[in-house]
């Protein structure tokens, strides 16, 4: 018989790492909240049409499509069939997609509900999210993303506010030291208007995009294939050697954009935010402009947003998102302007274990285990257990009248730090015999003691 197994870029976790998971997700649940964010949920499939062409040619490749249910070859024209072409095959038997990302399917849900929503309206939401990408490490086919989105405001304040977000979060999780990167695609529409590829502006940012996994030659090579022209890369190579401050990044740029005026007005758009965070400061976060940061995404309009690991750490981004102007109007609300982060709940995990920040007492184990003496015991014991789980102390009884070295090796191969003995000595007493499993101490006690103990 086969070995049962898992699809690739998924995993099973154990009681130990979704202990470890939530309480990521309740520190970023509890700064959204903080922060006037109310959460939704939307379904972990979409019709494919909701999804497809938001994400670019790249990301359009990368969405499960979901098979139409019942005989749905028999609804494919033979002409169609014969032709073998997948693009043209999969329009007739899928309908539905398994969601990319959170961002989409929240500008639907706006759309949709627009008469009962108050704008501007702030959501978030934590959900799992599904891409056909090649896994490897902090890289899954299915993984948690943990968003915050504001619609129906220009203002920049809200960049502001979710600089200060991502702060407040990462310093809740003691991660000292990361790193928000900053850029603005009004910026990236203004340098390839004066190199000269403002028609390949999307190629241009995608490849862009790859720097730091393909490096400059890469990249370079990436534009060259996609019609940009050697000249025009020419022109672009002070983006690459764009070491130095926020003000000399930014002076560069505006010796680079003086022709542009939507080059310009991303700078200063840039500014404004960068001079509220001067003045308001960062708890352990640091707030860099990177302008070869594009965000592969094509919704995105003006600032982006994407967040690297402590140095050291060697994991993608952590983080990320940006300013969408318009992305309701591809579902008919026009005009409604948007701005979102999310958090990437499986690669932080990863930074957390590697770093060892997890607390002590994040753990799924019970604080105490009852030992089975038999039905009569086993009742005195079911009724301090009750009095402790309403206490909030986490306590089970063993289940089964096993001997006494089976029940302490449950109790050891669980590392569960107390167990107490209540046979029938301790019955007729009204006692209990509390042992700590580390040091082996054992002491006969009352149950406020009990339950004092073990607080």
């Amino acid at each position: 018989m086969k070995k049962p197994s898992i699809p690739k870029g998924t995993r099973d976790f154990t009681p130990q790492e979704v202990v470890k998971r939530t309480y990521i997700t309740d520190i970023i649940k509890r700064c959204f909240m903080s922060y006037g964010f109310q959460p939704i949920e939307t379904p972990s499939f979409e019709n494919s049409e909701t999804l497809m062409g938001k994400y670019g040619d790249e990301g359009d490749r990368l969405i499960f499509k979901i098979l139409n249910s019942g005989d749905f070859l028999r609804k494919v024209d033979d002409t169609t069939y014969s032709e073998k072409d997948a693009t043209k095959l999969t329009s007739k038997i899928s309908e539905k997609a398994l969601r990319y990302d959170l961002t989409v399917p929240f500008a639907r849900y706006v759309v949709q509900h627009q008469n009962e929503i108050t704008f501007p309206f702030k959501r978030y939401q934590i959900q799992p999210v599904w891409r056909a990408d090649r896994p490897q490490k902090g890289r899954f086919r299915e993984f948690f993303q943990c968003d915050a989105d504001v619609v129906g405001s220009d203002s920049l304040w809200q960049e502001v506010e979710f600089v200060q977000l991502y702060d407040a979060v990462f310093s809740a999780l003691n991660l000292k030291e990361v790193v928000i990167k900053m850029n603005n695609r009004k910026i990236l529409s203004g340098i390839a208007e004066v190199i000269g590829a403002e028609d390949k502006l999307i190629d241009f940012t995608v490849a862009l995009d790859k720097l730091d996994k393909i490096g400059e030659e890469g990249v370079k090579k990436e534009m060259l294939e996609k019609g940009i022209s050697e000249t025009a890369i020419e022109k672009l190579q002070p983006v690459f050697n764009n070491d130095g401050s926020a003000s000399e990044k930014l002076t560069l740029l505006k010796k680079l954009l003086d022709t542009s005026e939507t080059g310009l007005q991303g700078i200063k758009e840039l500014q404004f935010i960068i001079d509220a965070i001067e003045a308001l400061g960062l708890q352990s976060a640091n707030l860099e402009i990177d302008i070869t940061l594009a965000r592969g995404l094509n919704y995105y309009t003006g600032a982006i947003f994407e967040v690297a690991a402590p140095k050291g750490v060697d994991m993608g981004s952590i983080g990320g998102g940006g300013r969408y102007d318009d992305l309701t109007g591809i579902f008919g609300l026009k005009n409604v302007s948007g701005v979102g982060i999310s958090f990437g709940l499986d690669r932080i995990y990863l930074v957390l274990e590697e770093l060892n920040l997890f607390p002590a007492t994040v753990s799924a184990n019970t604080k105490v285990l009852f030992i089975n003496f038999g039905n009569k015991e086993s009742l005195y014991a079911m009724k301090a257990i009750s009095k402790l789980r309403g206490l909030d102390i986490t306590a089970e009884l063993y289940p089964d009248e096993a001997k006494m070295g089976k029940q302490m090796g449950y109790a050891d191969k669980r590392d569960i730090p107390f167990t107490v003995l209540a046979g029938d000595e301790e019955v007729k007493a009204n006692l209990y015999t509390l042992k700590n499993m580390k040091s082996g101490e054992q002491e006969k006690v009352t149950f406020d003691k009990l339950q004092n103990l073990l607080k």
